[in-house]
């Protein structure tokens, strides 16, 4: 009887200590998916039209059917960007901002 009190004394203190460090992780990692989450769908739909409307339309004086094709592959390329961005700094959100490498 005296091993169930412990159990349940136990449960309540809440969760270990090396849990409550990683949570100041966790929302530093979701904050970092949110942002290249609305970059990922912002960039490219707004490089699209951008370009399209002033860059191949207005500037260089292209046809409609063209501007929709250079256009697409501006977008392309910004979605590319975005996912080499965030590959980047996902891969280094975990590493000390010391000196940089280690050794």
């Amino acid at each position: 009887m005296d091993a169930s009190v412990r159990a349940s004394s136990d449960a309540a203190a809440g969760p270990p200590p090396y849990f409550r460090g990683n949570e100041s992780s966790l929302v530093s990692a979701l904050k970092t998916l949110l942002f290249f989450t609305i970059l990922m769908v912002t960039l490219p739909i707004g490089l699209y039209f951008a370009s399209k409307a002033y860059i191949f339309e207005g500037s260089m004086k292209m046809s409609s059917s063209d501007s929709y094709f250079y256009a697409a592959i501006v977008a392309v390329l910004a979605v590319h960007v975005v996912l080499a961005l965030f590959v980047y700094v996902a891969w280094n959100e975990g590493t000390p901002k010391g000196k940089g490498k280690h050794d």
